[in-house]
C-alpha cells in the first residue's frame, strides 16, 4: 500500500540513517539519495537536502509535490527530507549521522521498571549514548524524571533539567540539598576538598580559595604562566605538526596544556607535558584513570564497587594504583614547597613581599594557613586536618582535577564547533583584526585581560559551546528533609537529585526552537553586548552559592588560546573522523579530535 508521511511519522517508525553531504565552499545545498547502500530506500523516492542554518534562504527547495519535514542536529546542521510516495518502514528507530556526531531522534519509550532490578537494565542498554537518551526521556517527562534502581542498590534518584527546579535546589532551598555523604563516597579521591565538603567546612574552603583567586599577584602570575605556556608549549607543537603535515589530536594537546598550566598555578611546578615529543607522564595519566573510576562508581550498585575495592580487582584496583601515583607526586611537590617556604617565609605578612612569579596557590595556602586555623579554632578535627599535609594535598588535588578537565573539555568542543562553522570562525577573526593590532613586527602579541573583554563574539561563542556541551554534564545533591519541587514532584528525605546540565541545553522551552543549533548570535544584544542569562538557565558554571569560583579564569584561558590559535593557524578536522562524547564525569570526546594544522596567511 502506498501512502504519504510527514518527517515526524517517518522518524518515529522508519529505519532511515541519513548521511548528508555538505560542500564547504558553496552556500548551495547538496541533494543526494538516502542511504546509497540501500536500493530499497532509494526506490521509496527519499532524498535528503542538507544546509547550514545561515544558508537556509539560499537552498533550492521545491517541495510543492512532496511532504517535507525538518530536523536539526545538535551539531547545527538542518536536514530536510523530501518524500514522495513511500511504503512505511517497520522498524521503530533512526539516527542522524553527520561528521560522526550523532543526534538521536528515535521515539523514546518510557524506561521499563522491572521487578528487583528496576530501570537499571534500560539505563545500561543506553549507556553508550546516555546524554542524548536522557535528554529525550526528560523531554517526554516535562523536564523531570524519577529513576528507580535495583531495590538492593540505593540507586533511586530524581533527574531534572527544569530551570525552576534547578534554581530552587541550588539557591532558594540550598541548605536542604548538600552534596551529602554519598557524594563524598563516590568522589573519595577528592578527599575533604572544596568540591566534596559541606556546611562550615565548605564555607571556610570557599572563603580561602576566593581570596587567593582574587589576589592581584595571583592574577598577574596566571597571566604570565598562560603566555609562557602558549609561546613555549602550544606554538612549538602546532608549528611542528604544521611543518610535517601530520595529524594531531587537538584534545590531547589541550589536555596537556591545561595540565601543565594548572600544575604551574597550583604547585608552582611545570611538568612540561606539552612539548614536541608529547611525553607520557604516569601521574598525568593517573588523573584520567581516577576520573574513569569515579564515573564507574556512578553507574554500578555501591555493593559492586565496594566488593571490587575489598578484593582489589577491576576498576577499583586501577583507582587504587592511580591514587598511589598521584599522592606520591603531590606529597613530593608539597614537601619541596614547604622546604622552599620555610627558607623564604616565616610570617603571613611576608607573602605580600614575595615575587609575583612565585605566587602559586600552594604557597599562598601555606602563607594563610594560620588565619584559616584561627577561624576554625575549637574544632579539634579541623584543627588537626589543617595542620596536616593532607589538607594541602586535598586543595591541590581538587584544583588540578577541576582545572585541567573543565577547560580542556570546553576547548575541544568549542574548536570543533568553530572549525565546522566557517562563518563563525570568520567573524571571530574579523573581531580580532578590528579590535587589535594582533601582530607587531611579525610576532604574535598577547592580549591583556582588559583587551580580551572586547572580544564579544568570541565570548558569545564560548558561552554557546558550553551551553551545548557543558564540561560537567551532570551534578547531583541529596535532600535532607522532605520537600516539593516547583515542578510538583515530591522529594523524600535522603533522595538523590541529579541535574542534567547537558539536557538543559537541548530544551526548546528554555532556549527556543533552534536550541540544537550553534548560534553565538543568541548571546549578543542589539547594542552589541553580551546578554545576561540567569545562571539557573545557563548552568555551565553551576548556580547559587556553589557557583564556580574560576569562571573568569576559564574565560581568560579560553579566549587567550582560541585567539592565539585561530589567528596563527588554520585548523581542519580530519575528514570522516568520528565525533561523540565519552562516558565520564567530564564531557570529553570519546575518540579525541584529530585535526590537520597549517600556517595561516593573509588574515
Amino acid at each position: 500500500m502506498q501512502a504519504r508521511y510527514s518527517l515526524g511519522t517517518l522518524l518515529q517508525s522508519g529505519r532511515c540513517s541519513f548521511h548528508p553531504l555538505l560542500r564547504e565552499a558553496s552556500p548551495m545545498a547538496t541533494i543526494g539519495p538516502l542511504r546509497d547502500d540501500d536500493p530499497s530506500l532509494q526506490a521509496h523516492g527519499l532524498v535528503v537536502l542538507s544546509f547550514t542554518p545561515s544558508d537556509a534562504d539560499l537552498a533550492p527547495l521545491d517541495a510543492s509535490s512532496c511532504t517535507t519535514g525538518l530536523m536539526t542536529c545538535r551539531c547545527g546542521i538542518r536536514l530536510v527530507v523530501l518524500q514522495s510516495s513511500c511504503q512505511m518502514p517497520q522498524d521503530d528507530s533512526s539516527d542522524i549521522d553527520y561528521m560522526g556526531a550523532k543526534a538521536f531522534v528515535q521515539r523514546v519509550s518510557a524506561i521499563t521498571n522491572w521487578p528487583i532490578v528496576g530501570m537499571l537494565p534500560g539505563l545500561l542498554c543506553k549507556a553508550p549514548n546516555i546524554h542524548e537518551y536522557a535528554t529525550q526521556v526528560l523531554k517526554q517527562s516535562g523536564g523531570t524524571f524519577e529513576f528507580k534502581g535495583p531495590w538492593f542498590a540505593n540507586m533511586d534518584f530524581l533527574v531534572t533539567c527544569d530551570p525552576m527546579n534547578v534554581r530552587y535546589i541550588s539557591s532558594k532551598n540550598f541548605a536542604n540539598y548538600p552534596k551529602g555523604p554519598e557524594y563524598k563516597k563516590l568522589f573519595e579521591p577528592f578527599g575533604d576538598g572544596v568540591l566534596t565538603s559541606d556546611s562550615d567546612s565548605w564555607k571556610s574552603f570557599r572563603k580561602l580559595i576566593q581570596s587567593l583567586i582574587k589576589h592581584r599577584k595571583f592574577q598577574l602570575f596566571q597571566e604570565r604562566s598562560m603566555r609562557h605556556k602558549v609561546s613555549q608549549g602550544l606554538f612549538p607543537v602546532l608549528e611542528h605538526v604544521s611543518r610535517l603535515g601530520t595529524e594531531v589530536d587537538l584534545q590531547d594537546v589541550f589536555q596537556r596544556f591545561t595540565f601543565d598550566n594548572t600544575c604551574l598555578l597550583v604547585l608552582g611546578f611545570d611538568p612540561n607535558c606539552l612539548s614536541v615529543d608529547l611525553p607520557e607522564l604516569a601521574y598525568r595519566m593517573a588523573f584520567d584513570e581516577v576520573e574513569e573510576a569515579v564515573f564507574y562508581r556512578h553507574i554500578v550498585p555501591e555493593i559492586i564497587w565496594k566488593i571490587q575495592k575489598w578484593l582489589d580487582i577491576g576498576e577499583e584496583k586501577k583507582l587504587s594504583r592511580a591514587m598511589e601515583i598521584i599522592d606520591r607526586f603531590l606529597y613530593q611537590c608539597i614537601s619541596l614547597k614547604q622546604e622552599e617556604f620555610r627558607t623564604q617565609r616565616t610570617q603571613i605578612e611576608q607573602a605580600d613581599q614575595k615575587k609575583d612569579e612565585d605566587f602559586d596557590l600552594l604557597t599562598a595556602c601555606m602563607a594563610q594557613k594560620e588565619e584559616a586555623e584561627m577561624e576554625m579554632e575549637g574544632n579539634e578535627k579541623m584543627d588537626a586536618y589543617l595542620k596536616s599535609d593532607r589538607y594541602l594535598r586535598d586543595i591541590a588535588f581538587n584544583f588540578i582535577a577541576a582545572g585541567k578537565d573543565t577547560v580542556n573539555a570546553a576547548l575541544t568542543w568549542l574548536f570543533w564547533l568553530i572549525i565546522t562553522h566557517p562563518l563563525v570562525e570568520k567573524r571571530i577573526l574579523e573581531e580580532i583584526k578590528v579590535n587589535f593590532q594582533a601582530r607587531e613586527d611579525g610576532n604574535w602579541r598577547f592580549f591583556e585581560v582588559e583587551e580580551l573583554g572586547k572580544l564579544v563574539y568570541l565570548h558569545a561563542a564560548i558561552c554557546e559551546a558550553l551551553r551545548l556541551y557543558p564540561s560537567v554534564p551532570f551534578n547531583h545533591r541529596v535532600s535532607i528533609q522532605p520537600d516539593t519541587l516547583p515542578s510538583g514532584h515530591h522529594i523524600d528525605a535522603n533522595t538523590k537529585v541529579m541535574v542534567s546540565l547537558y539536557s538543559m541545553g537541548s530544551m526548546e522551552e528554555v532556549w527556543g526552537h533552534d536550541c540544537l543549533e550553534f548560534k553565538p548570535e543568541r548571546w549578543i544584544s542589539e547594542q552589541g553586548g553580551i546578554i545576561h542569562v540567569p545562571s539557573h538557565k545557563f548552568i555551565a558554571f553551576n548556580t547559587g552559592p556553589r557557583s564556580c569560583l574560576g569562571q573568569d579564569l576559564t574565560f581568560f584561558q579560553m579566549k587567550t588560546i582560541v585567539a592565539a590559535i585561530l589567528w596563527n593557524y588554520h585548523v581542519q578536522v580530519v575528514e570522516g573522523y568520528p565525533i561523540s562524547p565519552c562516558l565520564s564525569v567530564m564531557l570529553h570526546m570519546k575518540h579525541g579530535l584529530k585535526v590537520r594544522v597549517s600556517k595561516r596567511s593573509g588574515v
